[in-house]
């Protein structure tokens, strides 16, 4: 009977497993694999015109795909054709080829209503107004940020900050931490986060937490995500503007519905339980009563001591 008990858990168990894993294990095209019988390696094979003999070369680093992350990616059941051109299904490729302008998010989502709860349009005007569109124009686009093989809507379907965070903070530091990628958008000197953010007391601890566009962004409430990237001289410095009861991270990080389900048992349930617990912004009204009770007692302690003291001289 046990034996069956332990069958049919284990049972179960695999089908939410493969439930849950049926989205991200969806097979790739035709297309994609064909593709990523080159770029998915290291090496590649060609046809050497000038010797007539095949030869083995390395893959350009920059060119190869990491399948793993790719396959877990929102564009997974693409073929490559669909965003780069069809020229490309002729090896080798053309030279020319890497001429080609790479397609925006808008190119493909822009005025389809399919998406138009995620607000591509929306999010289009908030970044022609932050500090990347500005200094760089049209030249700064969504692949800047958002690598179109890998890019999952980690803030919407994640339920954990930390996972949140990470994926949001490597976007930043794919650039803002690499002197090569930050280079192709910028003629001055990468400079060192960790010197930049000295003031940030517990440094490490905040950039582990919480995402740099909760600093260095526009909050806007009606988005998912702001895409206005502030100037560092507008970037928020009070610690105030987080540590306190109305959180400005209830309105950016902490305002996902998938989060919010997290804290349904409570005040208490949350400040125990929650791991996004966020110093003066997860206040408990009872704990807060108690301690103002308890610090009021104490005081009336040391000032009845006191007087005790002082009549008995």
């Amino acid at each position: 009977m046990l034996n069956l008990i332990r069958n049919v858990f284990a049972f179960v168990l695999l089908v939410v497993s493969l439930s849950v894993n049926s989205q991200e294990s969806r097979p790739l095209s035709e297309g994609a694999l064909h593709c990523l019988t080159c770029h998915g390696n290291q090496t590649y094979t060609l046809q050497n015109p000038w010797t007539g003999q095949e030869e083995k070369r390395l893959m350009n680093p920059y060119f190869i795909i990491d399948t793993t992350h790719y396959r877990t990616g929102v564009h997974r059941t693409f073929s490559c054709t669909d965003c780069h051109a069809t020229d490309y299904e002729t090896y080798p490729h053309a030279a020319e080829l890497k001429l080609e302008p790479l397609s925006t998010c808008l190119d493909c989502h822009g005025g389809d209503d399919t998406y138009a709860k995620y607000q591509f349009e929306r999010i289009d005007e908030e970044f022609q107004k932050s500090v990347h569109f500005v200094k760089s124009g049209e030249s700064f686009t969504c692949s800047k940020c958002h690598n179109q093989h890998y890019y999952k809507p980690t803030a919407r379907n994640s339920s954990t900050v930390s996972e949140i965070v990470s994926y949001n903070n490597a976007m930043c530091l794919s650039c803002h931490n690499n002197l090569a990628r930050f280079q192709l958008v910028s003629d001055q000197q990468n400079p060192v986060l960790a010197q930049v953010h000295a003031w940030l007391p517990n440094q490490e601890l905040h950039f582990r937490n919480v995402r740099c566009i909760e600093c260095h962004t526009q909050v806007t409430d009606t988005l998912m995500v702001s895409h206005n990237i502030l100037s560092k001289e507008h970037a928020v410095q009070k610690c105030v503007e987080c540590h306190s009861s109305n959180s400005m991270l209830k309105a950016s990080l902490y305002k996902y519905q998938n989060l919010q389900a997290r804290s349904g048992k409570g005040a208490l349930g949350a400040v125990l339980q929650n791991e996004s617990y966020l110093i003066g912004a997860n206040q408990v009204p009872a704990l807060k009563l108690l301690s103002i009770l308890i610090f009021v007692a104490a005081l009336a302690g040391v000032l009845l001591h006191s007087v005790f003291r002082f009549t008995k001289k």
